[in-house]
């Protein structure tokens, strides 16, 4: 099979027009990477419906929030109450997550799914494909109006967003991309109250 993974959010779309840009990119396996796999304002998203829905159309199902999520249950993953990425990444279930989509591309075209309609505003993007990206994985991500964009280009538009140059004389290229990794991260990573524990409710912010 392919050695390309695929992102997608779901955002507000219809079911049936989502599951549409699945078969236009001729996916055949849909991971979804959301930690708490229900919506309240999208409920056709919901796990058990969805899946459901896939099945029918011929695309396996598989959940891997508890892997991938952004919302981890590891309390050494967080820092004043935040997720911290590069903590989550190095964790053997983050592995082990990392580990099943690599298998499972030997059989399946895969697409990873979160909910944020905008790759750069998802850890799909900043935590997950980062971390496909670097085992010398291409990566994809599908976009609302069922176009694509290579991670590369991605990566290029976060450095555009956060205004960060392309080199310069104090940083690698690299560097400067680990910091619009960081700065983005600051802004996106799930956050949980004060008074709550990884796991449970109280949520400020959250992607994922």
């Amino acid at each position: 099979m392919s050695q390309t993974v695929f992102t997608i959010g779901h955002s507000t779309h219809a079911q049936e027009y989502f599951i549409s840009l699945l078969s236009r990119h001729g996916i055949t396996a849909l991971c979804d990477v959301r930690s708490k796999p229900y919506s309240r304002v999208n409920p056709q998203f919901d796990r058990e419906e969805l899946k459901q829905s896939l099945q029918e159309r011929g695309i396996k199902y598989v959940f891997l929030g508890k892997e991938l999520g952004a919302r981890s249950e590891d309390p050494t993953c967080y820092e004043n109450g935040k997720v911290q990425y590069d903590r989550l990444a190095h964790t053997d279930r983050f592995r082990e997550g990392l580990g099943r989509v690599r298998k499972g591309m030997n059989e399946y075209r895969i697409a990873l799914m979160c909910a944020e309609k905008e790759p750069l505003e998802c850890h799909r993007t900043i935590l997950v494909a980062r971390y496909i990206a670097a085992l010398g994985l291409d990566v994809q991500h599908i976009l609302a109006d069922g176009g694509i964009e290579g991670h590369t280009a991605t990566e290029n538009r976060l450095k555009r967003l956060l205004r960060l140059p392309e080199s310069d004389m104090f940083r690698s290229s690299e560097e400067i991309l680990a910091d619009a990794y960081r700065l983005q991260e600051e802004r996106i990573a799930f956050q949980i109250d004060s008074d709550a524990v990884p796991g449970e409710s109280g949520v400020r912010s959250a992607a994922g």
